[in-house]
Formats: structure tokens, C-alpha cells, sequence
């Protein structure tokens, strides 16, 4: 059985390919090229690649997307023991374009998906024995009410079983019904979670405050236990009832692609943890594999294997 488990939707992402589509408009570009995406898929795949046992837990269409990302996941050695099918709903997929600065753009054809039609029966056969950790996304939830209560299900065992859990909000307000609900929500996902990492824009929308501080202390009076707030290239910010300090980030020459220095992050925390890491040193193998991410296409291509985190990490030293 698996170590690490966690619970998502995986999609087939068309990236802009070639300088020749940089800053173009989605409508405008021509070429792309196909990668495996999707936040929590990210972080499985990461954490796979450092050695770990994974499962991952979703629905997809049987369609030529939903062959595809099966196949990706047997590739990076993902258990996939627990991905159900259907014939009824398709598996999503995204666009994003190719910029020379700042975020791309992102499109998605994800509603009314296969995952989104993830139920809690769906969880029937899974088994958390051997579970050391489960790392929770603000996505899921979003999809569908039935995904939720798939997902609402999955914290409960967590909490029977005391496995650690980890929660990156991870907010998508295109896939609430509204910011209130997204709000709400996410903020009662973090309450229940051990360990909560948001960026410093997303604690501007989930409790008013881009302070890296006063982010980590409203949800550590909630009852949480540890509070990691990402600070992009300068860092990570950590705080607990015990301890308080900011972990410096790496520098980088070239950022093709921001999308996954997140999930790159949570890789290096959740690792980190289940190796037995000092606290700091987690933290600061987060900033590696997220400054790591950025500089590569892919949602997911930059995440390194031991070997090259370790080269990576002496050479920064």
C-alpha cells in the first residue's frame, strides 16, 4: 500500500509551444504541446519522483484524454487503484498560453466533467491503512456537490485514522458559484486541516490580509496546528504555537512557466515531512522544487528526482 494518497482532477493540458507563440493570445496560437496538469496530480507526481509510494484518487471519461493520463500516471509510478471511469462524462482539459513575464493564461473545459461526478460511493474500496499522509487542494470541492461530499468523506477518515493532512487552498473562483461560497468553504476545508499553505494573495481573499503573519494567526486560533504561507521568491513564512521564522527562497536566471511552483512546493513540504526533516529543511526543500518548477514548460516537468534536488541544493548552498 501507499504512504501518501490525495484527491483531484488530473487533466490533459495543451501548453503554448515555441518563442513563436510567446504572449499571444489563446484565440491567436497555433502550436502546443500536451503535458499531464492539475494541482494535486502535480504534487503526486512529485512526490513519486523523490522515491515515495503514491495513490491518487479521481474519475475520468473513457476517452482519448482519460488513456492519456492513465498511461502518464503509470509512467511516473502513481497507483491508480483507485481512479474509477465512465462512459457518461468526458475528462477535462485546459489551454494556456506562453508569456515572457508574469502568469499565463489559462482556459479550462473541465464543467460537467468526469471528475466532477466523483461521488462518496466511489470511495467505497479505499484503504488508509498504511497512509502516512494526505494532502488536500481547494479544487476538488469546487466541482461539484457530490465531489465535495466525496471530499468532506475523505477529511472524516483522515481524522479517524490520525493521518496528517496538509491543505493548499488552491482558489479557482471560476469554479464557485460565488467568492462568499469559495470563502467559506476553503476557510472550514483549512480549519480542519493540520497543516495549511496559502500564498499571500490568496489570505487576502480568505481572511483580509496579505501579512504573512496575521495569515498564519487566523487560522492558527482556528485550531490548526502549522501554518506555511508562500511568499513566491522570497520564501516561505512558517508559524506554529512553538515557532516562528521565514525560509529564504532560491534564486532563479530564466522563469518560463509560474504554473506548478506551488504544488512544487508542497512536494518538497510533504517529502520533507514523511523522511523525517527538520521543520526548516522541509521548508526550504519546498522553495527548491518550486524555484526548480518555474523554470521549465510543463505544470509538472521541472520537479526533479533525488539526484537532481540534491545537485540542485549544493549548488544553492
Amino acid at each position: 500500500m501507499s504512504e501518501f494518497i490525495t484527491i483531484g482532477e488530473p487533466l490533459t493540458l495543451f501548453g503554448a509551444e515555441g518563442e513563436s507563440e510567446t504572449d499571444k493570445e489563446i484565440k491567436d496560437i497555433n502550436h502546443f504541446e500536451k503535458f499531464l496538469a492539475g494541482a494535486e496530480v502535480n504534487v503526486c507526481v512529485g512526490v513519486s519522483r523523490l522515491g515515495h509510494s503514491v495513490e491518487y484518487i479521481t474519475k475520468l471519461g473513457e476517452d482519448p484524454f482519460g488513456d492519456f493520463i492513465k498511461e502518464s500516471l503509470d509512467r511516473e509510478n502513481i497507483g491508480t487503484s483507485y481512479i474509477s471511469s465512465t462512459g457518461d462524462y468526458f475528462t477535462g482539459y485546459q489551454l494556456k498560453s506562453k508569456v515572457s513575464t508574469g502568469d499565463p493564461k489559462i482556459f479550462y473545459f473541465r464543467r460537467n466533467s468526469a471528475a466532477s461526478h466523483f461521488t462518496v460511493d466511489d470511495l467505497q474500496k479505499l484503504d488508509l491503512e498504511d497512509v502516512k499522509h494526505i494532502h488536500l487542494s481547494g479544487i476538488f470541492p469546487a466541482l461539484s456537490k457530490t465531489s465535495r461530499d466525496a471530499f468532506y468523506k475523505l477529511i472524516e477518515l483522515a481524522e479517524e485514522k490520525n493521518i496528517r493532512t496538509t491543505f493548499d487552498p488552491n482558489l479557482r473562483p471560476q469554479l464557485w458559484s460565488s467568492k462568499e461560497e469559495m470563502v467559506n468553504t476553503i476557510n472550514d476545508i483549512a480549519f480542519r486541516s493540520d497543516i495549511v499553505m496559502p500564498g499571500i494573495n490568496e489570505g487576502l481573499i480568505l481572511m483580509g490580509s496579505d501579512d504573512p503573519e496575521k495569515i498564519a494567526d487566523f487560522y492558527l486560533n482556528k485550531g490548526v496546528k502549522l501554518v506555511i504561507v508562500k511568499l513566491g521568491a522570497k520564501g516561505a513564512f512558517v508559524k506554529s504555537k512553538e515557532r516562528m521564522y521565514t525560509v529564504p527562497g532560491f534564486k532563479v536566471e530564466k522563469v518560463v512557466d509560474t504554473v506548478g511552483a506551488g504544488d512544487g512546493f508542497a512536494v518538497g513540504v510533504i517529502t520533507g515531512l514523511l523522511e523525517g526533516l527538520d521543520l526548516k529543511d522541509a521548508v526550504r526543500r519546498g522553495n527548491a522544487i518550486g524555484a526548480m518548477a518555474v523554470m521549465s514548460p510543463g505544470d509538472n516537468d521541472g520537479y526533479p528526482t533525488r539526484e537532481k534536488l540534491e545537485k540542485f541544493l549544493k549548488g544553492e548552498a
